[in-house]
């Protein structure tokens, strides 16, 4: 959309235009454009050339054969590939002449077999690995497609490190759906309704999906739409047809216990069709599915953003806390940007021992973001959870060995005293005086032998004293090597 400027053809004085015009100058130099900006693509394939055309070698390869993935029916093939019904003449992708990539499904005969990995459909599945990797960014194709039973269009991507010498392979290099279709029955989407889904490891075995669903309102899959994702540290976000159309957020905060954040390292896009048979998630076709069933891909692109400006938070209040107490625990603040720059992921952590915090925004998508699309403001609650500290038992009485140097000392000190007093042993206050003697050296040697009970402070918790909550905030620009922005918030623990 080319910028314009509307004029009213009203007149105004020459003064009154000037001081008009050096106000708006001054507020352009003091407040540059801050917003979200993504300017021309870094990458793209609009897919031009006459019908005929080579798709472009430096962008996309192909996967070929029958894959064993999914409970699919079809076989994939290259343009140049001439096994497993592929067609040389008749390709399953070429360009159309018009700008566009045609992915087209092929049954093989009128009455095609709907067993997994039967090979009774051919069709494409592009990749750009090897060729062309990224790293943030705005990814978006804009296409339409095909629907009927057992069909299943996709666009997305997986992680670079999935297959060569550091391989860690699937789902552990991380996937992600920016747009699948399925029929209603049995995948419960229909031509209305596409997925779009994160997947990556989880400690219990297999994969987890964190994902979402749009549903257009006035418009089906048939018709072009463009799919995409702004994919920034630790942050996802999925939308339709516009950046600023976000429907799903996916964050590092959402992961589950076991579950693996696999989002930072260099992904390839991939666009396929594939075809269902018995047991998949699509199904499998039947005599109503179309062959060709057409894929028309107008172009795939990508943008880095420009920088924006970091966010601006409030002044947290402080919290103190007693180890193990659940209320009075947190502290809201607000957090400012400039409207356009998008949406910041926060996250928190704390250094007091044996505590957790945990963090909640006003965003209604993720509870781990603010955005900044078009507000400039949003609220944002750090609390935090510490151990109580419990009661140790009483130190039982317990009898140690005397100490003999000591009860040796009293024994001589006790002769002497009787040496002094043989004159008066015979008196009758001498009895009283031997006792007290007695009672002396019992006192002495009991002290140095014995313990008595005492009850030691409380311990296995959270140690009292001060401690700090920080909170980063991460911008759709940043890297994730560093945080663009954060704040302390004190801790004191009682």
């Amino acid at each position: 959309m080319r910028n314009q400027t509307r004029k009213n053809g009203r007149l105004c004085p020459v003064a009154s235009r000037c001081a008009l015009g050096l106000l708006g100058l001054c507020v352009l130099i003091a407040m540059p454009a801050m917003g979200q900006n993504w300017g021309s693509p870094v990458w793209s394939d609009e897919f031009t050339g006459p019908l005929g055309t080579p798709i472009n070698s430096s962008n996309w390869t192909y996967d070929t054969g029958i894959l064993s993935v999914n409970d699919e029916v079809e076989y994939y093939c290259a343009p140049s590939t001439a096994t497993g019904g592929c067609q040389t003449t008749n390709p399953n992708a070429y360009l159309d002449g018009n700008g566009h990539l045609i992915i087209q499904a092929i049954a093989l005969n009128p009455n095609p077999s709907t067993t997994p990995y039967s090979g009774s459909w051919t069709s494409a599945r592009l990749k750009t690995e090897g060729l062309q990797t990224f790293q943030y960014g705005r990814v978006e194709s804009m296409m339409s497609l095909p629907v009927g039973p057992g069909i299943w269009p996709a666009f997305w991507a997986l992680g670079t490190n999935i297959d060569g010498a550091n391989a860690v392979g699937w789902p552990a290099c991380g996937e992600s759906d920016y747009m699948e279709n399925v029929p209603l029955n049995p995948g419960g989407l229909g031509p209305t309704v596409i997925a779009s889904t994160l997947h990556g490891t989880q400690s219990s075995g297999g994969d987890y999906g964190l994902g979402g669903r749009y549903t257009f309102s006035s418009s089906d899959v048939t018709s072009m739409h463009a799919y995409g994702a702004i994919w920034s540290p630790y942050m996802v976000q999925f939308y339709v047809d516009s950046p600023t159309n976000v429907f799903f957020v996916g964050t590092a905060s959402d992961m589950k216990s076991g579950q693996t954040w696999a989002f930072e390292h260099p992904f390839f896009l991939l666009l396929n069709l594939a075809i269902g048979g018995v047991g998949s998630w699509p199904g499998p076709t039947d005599a109503t599915t179309p062959s060709p069933a057409i894929m028309t891909v107008d172009y795939v692109r990508i943008y880095k953003a420009a920088a924006v400006q970091a966010p601006t938070f409030g002044n947290p209040p402080s919290i103190t806390v007693t180890a193990g107490a659940t209320t009075g625990n947190s502290s809201s603040f607000s957090l400012g940007d400039a409207a356009g720059s998008g949406r910041v992921y926060l996250a928190c952590s704390t250094n007091a021992p044996k505590a957790t915090c945990q963090l909640t925004t006003n965003d209604p998508l993720d509870a781990y973001t603010v955005d900044f699309t078009s507000g400039t403001s949003g609220t944002v609650t750090v609390s935090v959870a510490t151990t109580a500290n419990a009661m140790l038992p009483p130190v039982a009485w317990r009898w140690r060995m005397p100490n003999w140097g000591s009860a040796l000392a009293v024994i001589i000190a006790c002769a002497l005293l009787a040496a002094l007093f043989r004159p008066v042993r015979r008196a009758r206050w001498a009895p009283a005086v031997g006792t007290g003697l007695f009672l002396l050296v019992a006192l002495l040697l009991g002290c140095s032998g014995g313990g008595s009970s005492t009850t030691p402070p409380p311990s296995g918790g959270t140690t009292p004293g001060s401690y700090t909550i920080t909170v980063n905030a991460y911008t759709v620009s940043g890297n994730g090597a560093n945080p663009d922005a954060s704040t302390p918030i004190p801790l004191t623990v009682n």
